[in-house]
């Protein structure tokens, strides 16, 4: 297993309680996900992982005809909720299948399934309650072909949150996540928004309530067949990111506590 490199940690936390063989179930939110999906399923380390459950937000492909020919489940949202919405019905999912790990991997093939073991064991060890796959801890963003605009836009939201959350990660950004039990049933994760900022808003509910937050290294991977959000949501997502950090101070300050602070 690849040795953390960072953690955070706001408070003590307990070790992780998973049974004896824990259960690793792995989430793929889905949306015209069909050049990428046999891919990214066959590079699962089926050893290692219990249940592998696909949410499809109503693509336009064939991701679901793919997705059923394949040994894993299959839910299709009946209309469009937004990748944040999907992540919800994949978190409550892999939740009620009894989940001791949940692991999101995009099926668009952008990350590396090959880095599961390393993504899940910091929460077997107890050593993180969440682990991000860093794509900046390799130093190797915009070789893999990260756009620059984005590339400066990561770093100046992650100092921001960095600030803001008290926090030394080196990537807020990043789409590849695991989490434990505990966190999810911890944090009140439905209440967060349906659109992308559901991925800032989740950290900063791991901050609020006192989780430790790892990371590994992964690899940066932009083609044309990996979904990538356009600009002007890219815009929207960086003000909806400094929103939420708005909230959070205010939760903090105990001046108000919006819904997503809030058990």
């Amino acid at each position: 297993m690849q040795k953390l490199h960072r953690q955070m940690d706001t408070q003590p936390s307990k070790s992780p309680e998973v049974s004896a063989s824990p259960r690793i179930v792995v989430t793929m939110p889905a949306y015209n996900a069909a050049k990428t999906l046999l891919k990214t399923f066959n590079d699962i380390p089926k050893e290692l992982v219990s249940e592998i459950i696909m949410v499809d937000d109503c693509s336009h492909d064939e991701t679901v005809s793919i997705g059923g020919s394949l040994p894993i489940k299959v839910i299709r949202h009946p209309s469009r909720t937004g990748y944040g919405g999907n992540q919800k019905t994949c978190y409550a999912e892999a939740l009620n299948d009894g989940a001791d790990i949940v692991v999101m991997l995009h099926p668009d093939y952008q990350y590396d399934p090959h880095k599961i073991p390393n993504m899940v064991a910091p929460i077997l060890s107890g050593d993180a309650d969440i682990v991000l796959g860093s794509r900046i801890l390799n130093g190797d963003a915009l070789k893999g072909g990260m756009p620059l605009y984005k590339y400066i836009a990561n770093r100046a939201l992650t100092t921001c949150q960095n600030l803001v959350l008290g926090a030394n990660l080196s990537e807020f950004h990043t789409g590849y996540r695991a989490y434990s039990r505990r966190f999810l049933e911890t944090v009140p994760f439905r209440r967060n928004s349906s659109n992308f900022v559901f991925d800032a808003q989740i950290l900063c509910q791991a901050v609020f309530f006192g989780f430790k937050i790892g990371e590994i290294p992964v690899e940066t991977r932009y083609f044309p067949a990996a979904s990538s959000i356009s600009f002007w949501p890219s815009v929207l997502y960086g003000l909806g990111v400094l929103w939420s950090l708005c909230l959070f101070l205010l939760a903090k300050a105990s001046w108000f506590k919006a819904p997503l602070f809030q058990k």
